[in-house]
């Protein structure tokens, strides 16, 4: 009996000891953190940019696409999408690296495409064609527009929320949604209804004027079929978008809402479109072949291709400008790009199928 007392508390000790160690052995979420999805393993990945060590994964639902962190850099949103069927947004603590309760977004299907800005987490609905606002502090959806328009996928929101641009891609368009301040006709300036006028039975009152108010008005650009992943120069002035389809890039004037340019950059398969942070080059990468195309935005004449394996999806900018991460999906690795050689510089394993990428920088 002693020796059955002896042998149990031997036990208890080692377990504490080993769960002592493993505690010890956890990392803290760096201030600054690359966020990596993958995709066959669904997890999320915290990565240390500095050392490009995964320093944690936490589960997430079973087709994660995007991912975006809170502006203050302790929770991710991933979204998980389904081919535009499921409906649900996951919610990761990244302070203490834990899952928290996910988000059911019906009745929006298929949310892929995800920002955060002006306080407030943004996403395309694919499966609903449409374009929602959560609020993060209730969890409720407090806004909702539709594009009419066939897989609403990306999205870019302006830091002042006032507008919001989304590629459609099978509909092969960009749908520009801005808060517009709407005016509406009535009796002439100065002018009443005739003495002795009677309002229409539900109507409103004789001399009733509208006021302007704001609304959401839509801007819908033919582009070409497949277009998917876009970016907005840093300036503001162009949206660049890239066509899976026939391999073009659409450049958009944003302020005349038109396309000023196609290229012909024979980008086959093309997914993602980023700038660089100084805006003086564009990157496209494609799930079809194992090059990412940089192109001069100034001059709009590629510069060189970078071959980073047999096909890449999401692209994230380090926020210095000097390296490039490109979530290679059939490859199972993250490529990094030195930004000054063009040249790939290592690899980073965060599970099977990478896709989307982000940044939490904790505030």
């Amino acid at each position: 009996m002693k020796n059955r007392s002896h042998l149990l508390l031997g036990l208890i000790s080692a377990t504490a000891l080993s769960l002592s160690a493993i505690a010890c052995l956890a990392q803290s979420t760096p201030k600054n953190a690359l966020l990596a999805l993958s995709k066959t393993d669904h997890t999320l990945a915290i990565v240390d940019p500095s050392t490009l060590k995964v320093i944690a994964k936490m589960p997430v639902g079973t087709d994660p696409h995007e991912v975006i962190a809170s502006s203050d850099g302790k929770k991710a949103y991933v979204t998980i999408y389904g081919g535009g069927s499921l409906h649900e947004i996951d919610v990761i603590d990244l302070v203490n690296q834990k899952a928290l309760p996910s988000i059911d977004t019906k009745p929006f299907f298929g949310p892929h495409g995800i920002t955060f800005a002006a306080g407030k987490v943004w996403f395309t609905a694919e499966g609903s064609k449409a374009v929602v606002r959560l609020d993060p502090a209730t969890n409720q959806f407090d806004w909702v527009m539709g594009t009419g328009q066939d897989r609403t996928h990306m999205i870019y929101v302006t830091p002042d929320a006032n507008r919001i641009y989304t590629t459609n891609v099978s509909s092969g368009t960009v749908s520009i949604l801005v808060d517009t301040l709407v005016q509406f006709g009535g009796p002439p300036p100065g002018g009443n209804s005739p003495q002795g006028a009677m309002a229409p039975a539900g109507g409103p009152p004789p001399g009733f004027r509208p006021q302007p108010r704001k609304d959401w008005v839509q801007t819908i650009i033919p582009v070409s079929r497949g277009s998917e992943g876009f970016d907005v120069s840093p300036d503001g002035k162009q949206l660049w978008t890239a066509a899976a389809d026939d391999g073009t890039i659409a450049i958009i004037d944003l302020a005349s809402k038109k396309v000023v340019d196609k290229i012909d950059a024979k980008v086959l398969g093309a997914n993602r479109l980023q700038f660089t942070p100084d805006g003086k080059m564009v990157l496209i990468s494609s799930l079809r072949n194992g090059d990412i195309v940089v192109y001069d935005a100034a001059s709009r004449k590629e510069i060189k291709k970078v071959n980073i394996g047999h096909g890449a999806a999401g692209i994230l900018m380090d926020q210095n400008g000097s390296r490039a991460f490109i979530g290679c999906t059939a490859d199972n690795y993250v490529a990094v790009i030195d930004l000054k050689k063009l040249e790939v510089t290592g690899h980073i394993d965060v599970g099977g199928g990478p896709d989307g990428l982000a940044w939490a920088v904790r505030q």
